[in-house]
This record gives C-alpha cells, structure tokens and sequence, in this order.
C-alpha cells in the first residue's frame, strides 16, 4: 500500500480484508471482516450492542490492536505507516472527552496544535470550522456551559481541524433531541458534500436510511449484508405506507387480502402490503369502503425491519449452520 505522501484518492477510502480481533478472555469481537468503502461515499456501519463495532473503529483508528488481517486508508496501510493512515483520518467518538474548562475556539486550534498546524492557520480553521457548526457565538465561552448537541457539534468541529479525508463518527447524535439532531445532520451532509469521506455508526436506523448512501450491517463479528441502501431496502418483501384520510374513518375497516391494515388515529391508516401488489387495489378498496385518501407517505421503518431481520436469534443460528 501507499505511503501516507502518496495516498491515492483513487484507492478506497477504506480498505479492511479478513480483520480479525480475538481478545485475551478468548472473546472473538471480529470473524474475517471484509469492507470496503468508496471515496467520497457517506457509509453507515450498523449492529446491535456487542456486534463489533467499536472494536472495529478502535483497530481503524488506532485505538486497538488486530489479531490480523489488513486495513488500509486511502491506500496508506496502517502497519505499515500508523502515523501516514492517521493523518488522513478524523474520528469523533461517543463520548465527549474535550476538556469542559477550555473554550472552543481553544479547543480547536490546541486539538490542530497537536498535528502541526501553525497557530495562525489553525485560528483561521477554527473559525471555519465553529461557524459550520453553528457555534462561532460560542467561540469564547467556558465549554461546560453548552447544551449536549452544541458538545457534539464541537466533537465534530475539532475533528475537522485536521481537513481529514475520512471522518468516522461514533454515535454522533446520542442522546440529542430530534430538532438538534436534524440539525447535525445538514452540517455532516455539508461536510461529506464538500469532498470529506463520512462512516457513521448509529442506533437512530432513519438517521442512517437519511443520510447514507451504502451501509453494511455487522452482528456477532460477521458483516452479514452490505451495499447500496436503496439496493438492500429493495430486498424486502414488505412495503409500508402510511394515508391521510378526509374525515373520519368508519368503525369498521375494510378488509384487504395479503395486507395489514390498521388506524394508527380517527384521520391516519397504516399499510403493510407485499411490495408486488399493485397498490390501486389497496385505494379501490379503501373507495369502496367510502374512504378518501387525501394524502399517502411511506413509513421510514424499512431499515429497522431489514436489520432485525438480519441479526436477530434466528438468523444467526442459520449463519452458524451455514458454516
């Protein structure tokens, strides 16, 4: 692989072959991961608690020892040349670890300090960087006074002093309400629009259906599906819709053969239907029926249902039959 002066935008932004991590009490966290994530690309890494996940970003990131197997960054392996992958790569992880007496904008240009950027360069970025998280009027005050998404904000800010080609962000949106959090994810879009390769793992399954384009969902160690999201949401065999009704509904819904349907209230109807039905059969019933569908979206669900389809008990016992 390359050297980190000769990193190659052509070679993936991240490159993991057969990554294996045994830990000392015999736990095996990771069984042959294999990945690979395209420059450019805004990648969703997703498992349940305990499936390898963080120990996957520590290896990626440094923070943990492989058992073996390879990972490379834009072509720079990490064996090879640590300090080379690692400045190409910026991780914002769970918890929040800047020091809550420092202020912002000195949080920023000390984080940049570190990696030898000049001061002066450093301020400039940190003003660039606070104002895209929406935090420039906080430049100067004491960090411990922000609010939870202003601290996550800044995780992110500080990351970025470093212009990192890769970000990986660990829960990035943990414990935000669901206005900050939509927040966040217009300044990650901004980030990955203006050329930054984005992985993000996350238990928010519409933060991931929202913002990303390829996914790979791992459990128990094993990556057991990955690639385009529009592609793996087309896997399933259900498809969800949620109508809008003019009026009330009648006490009795009708019935609809292969279907679910059901009043989430006096003015809305959910629908599961196979995705081969025509769904024109759906609104002739509902017409019949003397219902009138003002409005129709479909349910932001698909991605919960894929996942627990692919990591629950069941699943994983046809994997180990299977291997």
């Amino acid at each position: 692989m390359a050297s980190a002066t000769t990193a190659s935008a052509a070679a993936p932004a991240l490159a993991i072959s057969d990554l294996r991590k045994v830990y000392d009490n015999g736990v095996q966290a990771l069984k042959g991961v294999s990945l690979q994530v395209e420059p450019g690309d805004f990648f969703a890494l997703l498992g349940p608690n305990g499936a390898g996940k963080s120990t996957l970003i520590g290896i990626v990131s440094s923070l943990v020892n492989k058992s073996s197997g390879q990972v490379g960054v834009f072509g720079v392996d990490i064996d090879r040349d640590r300090d080379g992958a690692m400045r190409l790569l910026g991780l914002v992880p769970q918890e929040i670890n800047f020091n809550m007496f420092e202020k912002p904008l000195d949080i920023c240009v000390n984080y940049a300090g570190f990696y030898g950027i000049p001061r002066a360069e450093a301020l400039v970025r940190a003003e660039e960087e606070l104002r895209r998280a929406q935090l420039w009027e906080k430049a100067h005050v004491m960090s411990r006074t922000l609010s939870g998404g202003m601290k996550r904000r800044l995780m992110i800010a500080r990351a970025m002093m470093t212009r990192p080609k890769l970000l990986i962000l660990d829960e990035p949106t943990a414990g935000v309400d669901i206005e900050i959090r939509r927040g966040m994810w217009k300044t990650l879009k901004d980030i990955n629009e203006s050329g930054t390769t984005i992985i993000l793992t996350t238990h928010y399954l519409e933060e991931a259906e929202s913002l990303c384009r390829n996914l790979a969902i791992i459990d128990r160690g094993v990556i057991v599906e990955q690639g385009p999201m529009r592609a793996l949401l087309a896997k399933l065999d259900v498809e969800g819709f949620l109508f809008d009704i003019d009026g009330d509904l009648p006490a009795q819904l009708p019935v609809i053969e292969g279907t679910t349907l059901s009043a989430t209230d006096s003015h809305t109807l959910d629908l599961d239907m196979p995705r081969a039905m025509d769904l024109n059969r759906v609104f002739a019933a509902l017409n019949d029926a003397g219902i009138r569908v003002r409005s129709m979206r479909t349910k932001s669900n698909r991605l919960e249902e894929l996942f627990v389809r692919l990591t629950g008990d069941e699943a994983a016992a046809k994997r180990e039959q299977a291997a």
